[in-house]
């Protein structure tokens, strides 16, 4: 219906239509007609024949029940017939981009009147972009991905393809020369990894954890020893497609036989003439069921060695279930004497080990920011609901204990928004090499850390939020997708405990040996 034609009325006049076959209530100084859809209602009629409800202003009650999304929806939106005059509406949609005002949703740099020294305004314009897209584009997409388990869509790839998305999540390099990013917003020269670390947080502010690593994760993990351990050759041969989003790629590694004892995989790769012969099983590939390429750890005479493999008619995957959406792709791969020619190998045959763990940096790292994003979402619709939530008489947040867990998930978020940026700075000032030797231990240390605060985030949030909390769908489900799926955030890349050890083990070797109290 269009605005132009939507007539204003009095409460009065509203209040008439009480009834069954006659049901008029306001939400937000709207007037809705719900005379046909009582019986629609997910409730059931009774909810709208409330005598708090029918034919009065049920804004309060229906912002106990309901998001705000909700009434923008065209099947709801429809029913809108008027609005109440001398009235208008308090509750209004973002615009796309816009920075939340609830305090602590964001991060402090975001935060007008704060300071940072690690962000410009170019990084502020970044953001802005990148924001209003995620929010106008790829939001509905998500929704959609989440829900149905199926991959993004090609439509979609396309258009992130023009910003060079994928591009953008390997981080500043010389892949970025000669390619517009963000429609210009920022130079390849001066993208960093602040840049990169604003679109790892904000493509988790969708409460979509699935969606997060089928949105081309697998590139973002598998490209890099392309680039850094592939021959020109190699690099031009196959880079090119995937970075356009024309062709994908998934990182194979992870086996029903070795998880984070990558050193222990049993698929192996036997060199015949100029080919390798690959045979084995991988499981839990993200992206795997789409990829048309896997960069794949293989066991050889020599030692672990990392080989690209093209798909072919004896490369076979099928999708494995886990406890998140089925849009991520996760497979399980299987290779029956797999040929690629010897070429394919990336950083040496027996290399394998190096190539992979200084791999793993960057991918904890992205880990780490998309988790980071996530829980702040998370403390901000907790915030948001103990404030309308009506409990004894009161709003939640006038309860001593939820006000406490509120404290500890902002301590949490906030000590994690910290280090990562300590950790970024960092990485800014280092080269690849640098990194491997210097960040692996604090980079480990840092996922193991953000990992476990996501989880306890996670239980505070669903006690929070009750009922609501445990329930896909409505007022809770950013909360029950993130307390369902926080943990992959602790197995991906390796098992927190695993990190944790990595992180004193490099500690101890790197400490003088003349040390003494």
């Amino acid at each position: 219906m269009s605005l132009t034609y939507l007539k204003e009325f009095t409460l009065e006049e509203v209040a008439e239509h009480n009834k069954e076959g006659d049901l008029w209530i306001v939400i937000d100084s709207k007037v809705y007609d719900l005379s046909r859809f009582a019986n629609l209602h997910p409730g059931g009629p009774d909810v709208l024949l409330a005598s708090g409800v029918a034919g009065k202003d049920a804004t309060a009650a229906f912002f106990g029940l309901h998001r705000h999304e909700v009434l923008l929806r065209s099947q709801y939106a429809r029913l809108q017939i008027g609005s109440i005059r001398g009235q208008e509406e308090h509750i209004k949609s973002p615009e796309p981009g816009a920075i939340s005002h609830v305090p602590y949703a964001e991060a402090t740099w975001l935060t007008p009147g704060f300071h940072s020294p690690y962000y410009s305004d170019n990084h502020r314009r970044f953001h802005h972009a990148v924001r209003a897209f995620f929010m106008k584009e790829l939001y509905p997409e998500a929704l959609r991905c989440e829900e149905s388990g199926k991959r993004i869509s090609q439509e979609m790839v396309d258009k992130l393809s023009k910003l060079n998305f994928l591009a953008m999540r390997l981080g500043p390099g010389k892949y970025l020369k000669g390619l517009t990013l963000m429609g210009g917003i920022v130079k390849p020269e001066e993208f960093d990894y602040f840049h990169e670390l604003i679109l790892n947080t904000e493509l988790a502010r969708f409460g979509t954890r699935g969606f997060v690593d089928g949105l081309l994760n697998g590139g973002v993990i598998a490209l890099p020893p392309i680039f850094n351990y592939g021959t020109p050759e190699l690099q031009m041969q196959y880079v090119p497609d995937i970075l356009a989003g024309k062709k994908y790629i998934a990182l194979a590694i992870t086996e029903a036989f070795a998880g984070s004892d990558v050193a222990g995989v049993q698929t192996t790769a036997v060199r015949e003439g100029n080919e390798w012969v690959i045979t084995g099983t991988k499981k839990w590939i993200t992206n795997g069921t789409f990829a048309d390429y896997f960069t794949t750890l293989c066991q050889t005479d020599s030692g672990p060695t990392v080989i690209l493999v093209p798909r072919s008619s004896t490369v076979s995957t099928k999708p494995v279930k886990t406890s998140y959406s089925a849009t991520a792709g996760t497979a399980y791969v299987t290779f029956s004497g797999t040929r690629v020619p010897v070429s394919h190998t990336l950083g040496g045959v027996g290399q394998g080990l190096r190539v992979i763990l200084s791999n793993f940096n960057h991918e904890r790292w992205m880990v780490v920011g998309t988790s980071l994003g996530a829980q702040r979402l998370v403390v901000e619709e907790c915030l948001k609901w103990t404030n309308q939530r009506m409990a004894f008489g009161k709003p939640l947040n006038a309860q001593p204990v939820i006000r406490a867990r509120l404290a500890l998930m902002i301590e949490r978020v906030e000590a994690c928004q910290s280090w990562v940026e300590n950790i970024t700075y960092q990485m800014n000032h280092m080269t690849y090499a640098e990194q491997s030797d210097k960040l692996a231990g604090p980079i480990a240390l840092l996922k193991q850390f953000v990992s476990r605060s996501g989880r306890e985030t996670a239980e505070d949030a669903a006690q929070i939020f009750g009922g609501r909390g445990i329930t896909v769908g409505g007022m809770g489900k950013v909360i029950e997708n993130f307390h369902r799926t926080s943990p992959f955030d602790a197995i991906l890349a390796g098992a927190e405990d695993v990190l944790g050890d990595l992180g004193v083990r490099q500690a101890i070797r790197k400490m003088p040996k003349n040390t003494r109290l």
